[in-house]
C-alpha cells in the first residue's frame, strides 16, 4: 500500500522499512523464500502452475515492502487449508457473463490464484469491448491488490482491483465491526515515467500496521482504533479485546464518513455484486476464528476492472500526458527542503529493486512460524 510502512517521510531518500526489522530480522534472498513458499503450496496440493503463481503473488508484497501481506501470511493459508476452507485444486468458472462483464466462482481456491484468473478475464474482455469488469465470489485472501491491478499495465490498460476482508472496522458512529480494511488499487501506465500505482486500505491504518506494533509492544497513534464501547484507544492489541479499527479519516470531524463510504463501495462491488459474503459475514482470515452464522453468500469477494487507454485516446498520447502529469507533480514545491513530493508507487518500486537485489528482511517470529510449518511437510527454510 502506498506509504504502507514509511516511518518518517521528512528524511530524504529514507527507505520504507520499519526500524525494528533491522534489529529483529534475518535478510533472506528472494529465491530462497520463493523456493520454500512454492514447496509449501505444492505440499498442500497445488499444481505446479498454481504453486508458482501463488508464490509470485504472495512474495510481491514482501518485495514491495508490504511485509504483513507476504510470506508472513503463508502459515495462515496453510491453516485455512487444514481447516478445509481453502481448496488447493479449484475449478474456477464463469457463472454469469456479458460482453464486458463476468462473475467468477473461485471454488474456495487460494485468492492468490483466483484473483489473477479473474483479472486476466477482465483484461481479455477489455481487449474486445474496451473495458472489462469482473466480480468474484467464493474466494480467499488474495495478497496485495496492487499486484492484480498492475497486470493491466503491460497491455496499455488501466487496472483496478479491490477486495472485501474480515470485519474489523466500525463504521462512523458505530461500535460494531462491519467492514474489512477493504483495499483499493489503481494502476495507470505512463511512458518514460514509472506507472502510477495507488494501493491503499480504506482504513486509517491497515491491520498489518497493528501487527507490526504488536511485535514491537508499542501503542498506536490516536485515531487508528477504538475500544469496544467506541472510546479512543492506542492499544495495538485492541482487536483481541473487542475493539475495532477506524475508517480512513478516523472520526467524523476528520472525514471518517468518506473512509466508511469507500470501504462500503469495495464491499458492495466485491460481494453484493458477485454473491460473496459481505459486511460482518465475511469469512475471517484466521482459521481459528469461527465462521459467521447465516452467511448470505459464498466466501470472500473481489472486484477487478481493466480499461483500454485507447478506448479514450491514443495510448501514446495518453502516456505522454501521464509523463507530463507525473513530472509536474514530482516538481511540486515541497513543504520544506527535507520533503519531496512522491508519486503513488514510488516507495514500493524502489523497495522492490532493493529487496530483489539485497534480500527480504523477515522478522524472527515469522522465521519461527515458517520453520514450524515446514516441519509439518518435511521441508526446511534454510
Amino acid at each position: 500500500m502506498f506509504f504502507y510502512t514509511v516511518i518518517n517521510t521528512h528524511i530524504p531518500g529514507q527507505k520504507i522499512i520499519l526500524l525494528y526489522l533491522a534489529r529483529m530480522a534475518q535478510t533472506l534472498p528472494y529465491r530462497q523464500l520463493a523456493d520454500f513458499t512454492y514447496s509449501i503450496f505444492k505440499a498442500i496440493g497445488c499444481s505446479d502452475a498454481d504453486a508458482a503463481l501463488a508464490t509470485r503473488v504472495l512474495l510481491s508484497a514482501d518485495l514491495r515492502g508490504i511485509d504483513s501481506h507476504g510470506v508472513a501470511r503463508l502459515t495462515g493459508y496453510v491453516r485455512l487449508w487444514e481447516a478445509k476452507r481453502v481448496n488447493a485444486t479449484p475449478e474456477m468458472k464463469i457463472v454469469h457473463e456479458m460482453p464486458s462483464t463476468a462473475v467468477v466462482d473461485g471454488d474456495a481456491g487460494l485468492g492468490l490464484v483466483v484473483a489473477p484468473f479473474a483479472m486476466q478475464l477482465a483484461i481479455d474482455k477489455a481487449r474486445n469491448a474496451g473495458t472489462g469488469w469482473v466480480s468474484v465470489r467464493n474466494s480467499n485472501h488474495f495478497g496485495i491488490a496492487g499486484y492484480h491491478a498492475m497486470m493491466a499495465l503491460d497491455h496499455d490498460m488501466i487496472g483496478i482491483a479491490m477486495t472485501n476482508a474480515s470485519a474489523l472496522v466500525a463504521p462512523t458512529f458505530s461500535t460494531e465491526r462491519m467492514l474489512g480494511t477493504n483495499p483499493i488499487a489503481v494502476a495507470i501506465p505512463a511512458g518514460t515515467q514509472p506507472p502510477f500505482v495507488a494501493d491503499f486500505a480504506t482504513t486509517t491504518a491497515s491491520n498489518g500496521k497493528l501487527e507490526i506494533l504488536q511485535r514491537k509492544n508499542a501503542g498506536t497513534p490516536l485515531g487508528w482504533v477504538q475500544e469496544g464501547d467506541g472510546t479512543d484507544s492506542t492499544d495495538a492489541n485492541i482487536l483481541k479485546k473487542g475493539g475495532s479499527m477506524l475508517p480512513l479519516g478516523s472520526d467524523r470531524e476528520h472525514g471518517s464518513h468518506k473512509g466508511y463510504a469507500l470501504g462500503s463501495i469495495v464491499d458492495i462491488f466485491s460481494a453484493v455484486l458477485s454473491g460473496a459474503s459481505y459486511g460482518p459475514w465475511v469469512p475471517p482470515f484466521p482459521a481459528y476464528v469461527p465462521m459467521p452464522e447465516n452467511m448470505p453468500g459464498k466466501g470472500l469477494g473481489h472486484f477487478f476492472g481493466a480499461m483500454r487507454v485507447d478506448a479514450f485516446r491514443t495510448a501514446d498520447e495518453f502516456k505522454d500526458h501521464m509523463d507530463n502529469w507525473i513530472t509536474r507533480f514530482r516538481n511540486a514545491k515541497p513543504t520544506n527542503e527535507l520533503n519531496k513530493v512522491l508519486i503513488p508507487g514510488d516507495p514500493e518500486r524502489e523497495m522492490e529493486a532493493e529487496r530483489m537485489a539485497g534480500g527480504i528482511p523477515v522478522v524472527d517470529s515469522v522465521i519461527d512460524e515458517l520453520n514450524a510449518v515446514g516441519q509439518k511437510f518435511g521441508l526446511a527454510l534454510n
